[in-house]
């Protein structure tokens, strides 16, 4: 068994415990905060007409407030469990503290298809089973799951990012994966903590599985440079999986 000092989840936690008090300064610019994703993320909410939304991993709870402010009849709810997140969420961004629940991504305290819109931003990288979250998403959400983060395949210089492709593909990657890191299967850095090599790929088959249409796009600015674009083009992804809309 795993001791607190060696158990990935909880050194996440005790990373984002640390530093919950500087946590929006750390993170400006990254996924809720991310002003041109944020811009997207309200006309795919449109498209849907969604009146209710859930946000896993709402940390202190940017992307709450956005959205609240932005659509002021949306009733926006959180789920995040590290607790010193949650305070600062209340305490700074004066959300009230009975939408934002502390609870884990791979097991929601919500119903089936109780929610129009379940959204994550920036959080399946520091997940090890990510997949095993976007499903949590896809039971719980009744028009559309929203996801915004990281695409490996974006990354570096092209030949790396060929070479990475070609690697997912035939299922070597997470060999390479394991004895880059040596043997951990994520890295620790000071800004981000504890993360995975994830794609927002990675998650393709599994939201294509549950919706009636997916879509895919870069969540960088700039035009598309490729035929390829987003998949080697950007390095963060945007894909919204509706499964229906009234």
């Amino acid at each position: 068994m795993s001791s607190r000092n060696d158990d990935p989840v909880a050194i996440q936690r005790q990373y984002y415990t640390q530093t919950a008090a500087d946590y929006d300064n750390m993170h400006a610019g990254e996924g809720d905060s991310d002003l041109s994703a944020l811009k997207n993320v309200c006309a795919l909410l449109e498209m849907v007409h969604a009146r209710t939304l859930l946000d896993i991993g709402c940390g202190t709870g940017r992307g709450i407030q956005y959205l609240r402010e932005r659509f002021p009849s949306l009733e926006a709810f959180g789920v995040e469990p590290v607790r010193a997140l949650l305070d600062q969420a209340v305490e700074k961004a004066h959300i009230p503290a009975g939408i934002v629940l502390q609870g884990s991504g791979d097991a929601l305290p919500f119903a089936d298809e109780s929610v129009d819109v379940v959204c994550s931003f920036s959080i399946l990288h520091h997940v090890e089973k990510p997949n095993a979250v976007v499903r949590e998403m896809l039971r719980v959400a009744r028009k559309a799951v929203l996801i915004v983060d990281s695409n490996r395949f974006g990354q570096g210089r092209w030949p790396v990012r060929v070479f990475k492709l070609a690697a997912y593909k035939l299922g070597l990657w997470g060999l390479i994966n394991y004895l880059k890191t040596g043997g951990k299967g994520y890295m620790i850095t000071e800004g981000d903590g504890l993360a995975y090599s994830y794609s927002v790929y990675d998650s393709f088959d599994c939201l294509a599985e549950n919706s009636v249409q997916l879509m895919m796009f870069s969540a960088d600015e700039g035009k598309p440079r490729s035929w390829f674009h987003p998949l080697l083009t950007s390095s963060g992804v945007i894909a919204f999986a509706i499964k229906g809309v009234d």
